[in-house]
């Protein structure tokens, strides 16, 4: 007798292609773009390298900080850039290197904690708060050497407060410094931690003292980079960071995490949860 016959089997064939989805790889690092216009601006500024020295150190006098300008005893003083140099180079000082081992030093300073603060504040806040921090800076070295004929120039007081404002969310949970790092963009954009919670930190204070640590013993011992003659203005290092970790709540668009849920988030990353 005949069997009857069999129904089509339903199982797949060996041969059919069978998708294979794969996790996306994250850079290990990806510049935000008002970052990477930042640093661009900053080398095409120091190709002024390249100008004859008598019109480079011109620029260097118009666009430096020279707490000697404000001097009102030296009425009579000329350093080029007139009263108009009186406002701008609070700033234009932050954008001028000495060579490329200062200007390498900050940028590769600024790039991990530049990066999540340009993707937190977005490109217009990022550049006010540069320049804001710069002029902190700037308003430190003025009344720590307000007699200084010596040009300050460098990008370490906004670094300095890019670090500093960093620090403000870095360690919470799925930030760039927790153990628990989530994705670039969502790394930058995790609820900060109040003021007073953050300097209860234990991580961010031993930050804090081995930052303060080092500006001092460099500054003290007036290692510079551009020579022997040349000494590091901690003084600007510090205004930049106060201002940058004082100031960053101003600037901050991502709402603030509640005190008892910065304590919980505290206590689970202590904990190892």
């Amino acid at each position: 007798m005949d069997s009857p016959p069999q129904p089509p089997s339903q199982d797949p064939s060996p041969e059919e292609p069978v998708a294979v989805v794969r996790a996306p790889h994250e850079p290990i690092l990806t510049l935000p773009t008002a970052l990477t216009a930042y640093v661009v601006l900053l080398a095409v500024i120091h190709l002024r390298v390249l100008l004859p020295p008598e019109l480079e150190n011109w620029t260097i006098d118009v666009f430096g900080f020279i707490p000697k300008r404000y001097d009102a005893s030296l009425a009579n003083l000329q350093i080029p850039g007139g009263t108009g140099a009186k406002v701008w180079t609070f700033v234009t000082y932050s954008l001028l290197h000495a060579n490329l081992t200062h200007l390498a030093f900050n940028v590769l300073w600024l790039l991990p904690f530049g990066s999540a603060l340009a993707r937190r504040f977005g490109a217009v806040r990022f550049f006010v708060f540069l320049a804001v921090t710069a002029a902190a800076g700037a308003l430190a070295h003025l009344v720590t050497h307000e007699h200084a004929v010596v040009p300050m120039i460098g990008a370490s007081a906004s670094v300095s407060g890019a670090m500093a404002a960093a620090i403000r969310f870095a360690f919470v949970r799925g930030s760039f410094l927790s153990f628990s790092r989530s994705d670039a963009d969502t790394a930058a954009k995790v609820p900060a931690q109040p003021l007073l919670q953050a300097l209860r930190d234990k991580r961010i204070v031993g930050f804090l003292v081995v930052w303060f640590a080092l500006n001092i013993i460099f500054g003290v011992g007036a290692i510079g980079v551009e020579g022997d003659s040349a000494g590091v203005a901690w003084e600007a290092h510090i205004g930049g960071f106060f201002a940058g970790l004082l100031l960053f709540a101003l600037f901050d668009p991502v709402p603030r995490v509640r005190s008892d849920a910065a304590d919980a988030s505290s206590q689970d990353i202590s904990s190892g949860i």
